[in-house]
């Protein structure tokens, strides 16, 4: 569908209400925070720009300058508070011998003094972005090696800039220790790659990189400013962390650890540094409530066993300790600060948990759960436990179904219609589509946002041609924009919005392709099982095909198997073959992924062939490709 561009609409009467009470409701006479983010600042990069080796800027701060005014209408007050504070930028010291770099990247690269160099604690999402900090620190400093790199976990802003601060030869050659918590690199790719294509597309409505930046349109991501784009790398762990407990000492600097794994991700660590009296929480502690599930999609996170790790690292850590800071925001100093942080984190995550499922043991569904939760006022009125990023209302429905899954019970939801049939029955129903925009525009005037938005979703999948309804869709979701205290909700929202007035994009052929990094760190098994998600059942239920595959590379021999349909993988071969195949996890990789031909590949020497060829070009043109720009808004 082509449309003619359509511009934002500003903050009607109703949202610019709701955003007044919000205003008058929280308390922002407390500038405690704005102290907090701006204490210990040594320099910055000046403009604050930063532009990868061709030129590309892929970082500039100068483009939220408008955060200096006052919120306006069209933004959560609250939220705005947190942009401003995102706003704070350059190399800080925590203390004496502990450095931060913020404010150029999503996430926070910490650099650790050692006898002779650095420890860095998680490069940052872009080599970009990594290589300004390490820049900036230099400057200041004068230049000291790296010793070593630490991986809090297994997301990709906590290591995507590797390569912007050490090489894989200082890696393989031992001259840098690279650390990361047992499972991380399993956990780092799984991630990316079984469920990759759709995260990468949800990714655009949650972070929002499309939208333009402005207080009608993106202004913070909630846990940061935003997320750089490009040059993203991986170099898999030299050592694993394994137990809590475990101790290292690196050039000189002692490390106590405490494995966190199921928290903010399956892989992660808090670690403390005696020497310093000062803890790391990773991702586990950040000046915003997190995400129990992610928007964007991944696995449910254990609220209550991130509750409990919280707890142990103050057990293990806050007496001995100075300060606390993270791999997002800011540091707390001293003991008082630092309980009252750790601890409402704590207890936040602890009371979604058991409050969730009390009201769950009463018989309550999740949305209603969502509705009807309080969060007493002394954890949730803290600026830390606000919705910036995760949300009550969305987290309470990830504990349910951490539980209970996604049925609520009611046979009625059992086996609904899907949501393009349903809504040509919906519409049917309500007298028809002009019937049902009538009514809604209606209830638009009066401010019921949440369920002129429900309703027309059906007008627009019953019919996503509809103009009318299109943009009253669109009008809707953008106040609910305007009105959302979480970064991902306002980015939801207002991409929706802007998709329904513009049109899915389309540029066919555009994938989220495994990068060469995650190709290289993948095992044999992980690209096979990724072969048995592509595959079309329907089109492959009519062939029978076996191959032996060893991969070089990894000096393995796993048996191919597609029967009835399904893709199975066996350790020992044990059925004749249609053909042995010799090759390595990055050609195959690009052979399933339609980056490369059977002809290429044997043309460079990657991909050898002993038998009919015929049956393996069946089986990749068995596998499907994912196209980026799927529709969300629209069917």
């Amino acid at each position: 569908m082509t449309i003619a561009p359509r511009t934002p609409k500003p903050a009607s009467s109703h949202t610019t209400l709701a955003n007044a009470s919000v205003a008058n409701t929280l308390n922002f006479a407390d500038t405690a925070d704005f102290d907090r983010a701006a204490r210990g600042l040594l320099c910055q990069i000046d403009p604050p720009v930063i532009a990868n080796a061709q030129g590309a800027v892929i970082w500039d701060l100068n483009q939220f300058e408008f955060l200096r005014q006052p919120a306006p209408p069209e933004a959560n007050p609250s939220l705005w508070r947190q942009a401003q504070l995102n706003m704070h930028h350059g190399l800080f010291e925590v203390v004496d011998g502990i450095y931060q770099v913020r404010g150029y990247d999503i996430s926070n690269i910490s650099f650790i003094r050692t006898n002779s160099g650095w420890i860095v604690i998680d490069p940052l999402t872009s080599a970009t972005t990594a290589a300004a900090a390490r820049t900036l620190v230099d400057e200041h400093f004068g230049v000291r090696p790296i010793v070593a790199v630490i991986y809090t976990h297994s997301h990709t802003d906590h290591y995507g800039g590797i390569r912007g601060i050490v090489s894989d030869a200082e890696v393989a050659s031992g001259a840098i220790r690279l650390i990361a918590p047992e499972g991380f690199l399993e956990a780092a790719i799984s991630e990316n790659v079984v469920a990759g294509p759709a995260m990468l597309r949800r990714a655009m409505y949650m972070y929002g990189p499309l939208l333009p930046k402005g207080a009608n349109g993106h202004i913070d991501a909630g846990l940061g400013k935003t997320v750089p784009i490009g040059d993203v790398g991986l170099i898999a762990p030299t050592e694993s962390i394994c137990e809590t407990g475990d101790t290292l000492t690196i050039d000189g600097i002692r490390i106590e650890f405490q494995m966190t794994p199921g928290t903010e991700a399956p892989a992660e660590m808090n670690f403390y540094f005696p020497d310093f009296r000062a803890v790391c929480m990773a991702e586990n502690c950040a000046a915003t409530l997190h995400n129990v599930y992610t928007p964007r999609g991944a696995e449910i996170r254990d609220a209550l066993g991130w509750s409990r790790y919280i707890n142990d690292a103050i057990e293990l850590f806050v007496d001995r300790s100075d300060v606390a800071f993270a791999s997002h925001h800011w540091p707390r100093w001293g003991r008082d600060d630092m309980l009252a942080f750790l601890g409402g984190q704590r207890d936040i995550y602890r009371c979604l948990h058991d409050e969730t499922m009390r009201l769950a043991n009463h018989g309550h569904t999740p949305l209603e759960i969502a509705e009807e939760i309080e969060i007493p006022a002394a954890i949730g009125d803290e600026w830390f436990n606000r919705d910036y990023y995760g949300t009550v209302n969305h987290n309470v429905k990830a504990v349910y179904q951490r539980y209970l899954g996604w049925f609520d019970a009611n046979p009625a939801n059992l086996h609904p219609l899907p949501p393009v049939a349903a809504a040509h029955k919906i519409v049917e129903y309500m007298g028809g589509a002009d019937e049902i925009l009538r009514r809604a525009q209606a209830d638009f005037e009066a401010g019921n946002y949440r369920w002129v938005a429900q309703i027309v979703n059906h007008v627009v999948f019953a019919d996503p041609a509809n103009d009318a309804a299109r943009l009253l869709q669109a009008d809707t979701l953008e106040q609910l924009g305007y009105q959302a205290e979480s970064g991902p909700w306002r980015s939801f929202y207002l991409m929706g919005a802007q998709e329904l007035r513009n049109g899915t994009p389309s540029i066919p052929g555009l994938r989220g392709a495994v990068s060469v990094d995650v190709m290289r760190a993948m095992t044999p098994r992980m690209v096979l099982d990724n072969c048995g998600v592509k595959l079309n059942t329907p089109r492959a239920v009519a062939h029978e095909l076996v191959f032996h595959i060893t991969f070089t590379d990894h000096r393995e021999t796993h048996e191919l198997v597609v029967h009835n349909g399904v893709f199975h993988v066996n350790a020992v071969p044990v059925h004749a073959a249609n053909a042995a195949i010799s090759t390595t996890v990055e050609s195959l990789v690009r052979l399933t992924s339609g980056t490369s031909t059977i002809d290429d590949e044997r043309a460079n020497g990657a991909f050898v062939i002993n038998g009919d060829q015929a049956p393996f070009e069946t089986l990749i043109g068995l596998l499907d490709q994912f196209e980026m720009f799927f529709a969300i808004i629209e069917d």
